[in-house]
């Protein structure tokens, strides 16, 4: 490839990014500032970009979501003020200093179907677009005043079939906004949990016990570290992350869910 095209190539691709097309464009064709944005309107009408959410062609700036579903989604609040329900879940039970859930996830509601997209469906960029709204609010909480930022790690058997951690995604959109580190190597998963969306309480408590520790455990000394989870039900999974980092000494916990199942 010649420097007369190397510097100007434009990249489009579809939205389940299973079609790909490179531009090669010539340093004259750059004079006119709308090329690129022809080429992708074009290929906009073959395969038009939609929200995930109510299937409108979206907008350019927009992303996954429509400005109108984005407005839409149910915000719980919780970053407002100490005690909210979902520090409360955490009571007798673990040393939490703050704890915040963006969302509502319920039944048949836009965050389960954003979540199921972001989760099943491969648009693990759903996860950083939404925390980023996280980031946003924690900056005007206690939260940012946190030092790295750890997200909950699948098993490693899970994340090679998966291909991607969804909390790492919304974790990285949280530091994006609060400018703060990301640390995806310290805390590790040992053993997978399996599916626990039908155990109870304890049952998922047991289950995951067990399953968490340290790799790096003087990288958490005396830090303030912010777990970053996707949904939150009965707090298991994070109790266990929490007991793991709480072995480093002098480290303290906030909380951060991307959605709060309440029912």
């Amino acid at each position: 490839m010649t420097d007369k095209y190397r510097k100007h190539i434009f990249f489009w691709e579809n939205p389940d990014k299973t079609l790909i097309f490179a531009f090669l464009l010539p340093d004259n064709c750059m004079a006119f500032p709308p090329v690129s944005e022809l080429i992708e309107s074009f290929f906009g009408l073959i395969y038009p970009n939609i929200c995930v959410c109510c299937s409108r062609t979206l907008l350019r700036g927009e992303h996954y979501l429509c400005a109108h579903c984005m407005y839409d989604l149910p915000v719980t609040g919780f970053y407002r003020y100490a005690d909210n329900p979902v520090e409360q879940i955490f009571w007798g039970r673990v040393r939490v200093e703050r704890a915040v859930a963006h969302y509502f996830f319920r039944k048949g509601n836009r965050i389960q179907t954003l979540v199921h997209q972001m989760k099943y469906h491969g648009q693990k960029e759903i996860g950083e677009l939404l925390g980023k709204e996280i980031g946003k609010a924690l900056r005007k909480s206690p939260l940012a005043d946190v030092d790295m930022v750890l997200p909950v790690p699948l098993h490693p058997d899970k994340l090679r079939k998966r291909g991607y951690n969804q909390s790492e995604w919304i974790a990285r959109g949280i530091c994006a906004e609060i400018h703060k580190p990301l640390n995806v190597t310290s805390l590790i998963r040992r053993s997978s949990a399996g599916t626990q969306t039908k155990k109870k309480r304890y049952e998922r408590w047991e289950n995951v016990e067990k399953g968490f520790g340290l790799s790096h455990p003087d990288a958490l000394a005396g830090k303030y570290v912010l777990l970053v989870d996707d949904v939150l039900t009965t707090g298991a999974t994070l109790e266990a992350c929490i007991h793991a980092v709480q072995r480093s000494a002098d480290t303290k916990v906030g909380i951060a869910a991307l959605a709060w199942a309440s029912d």
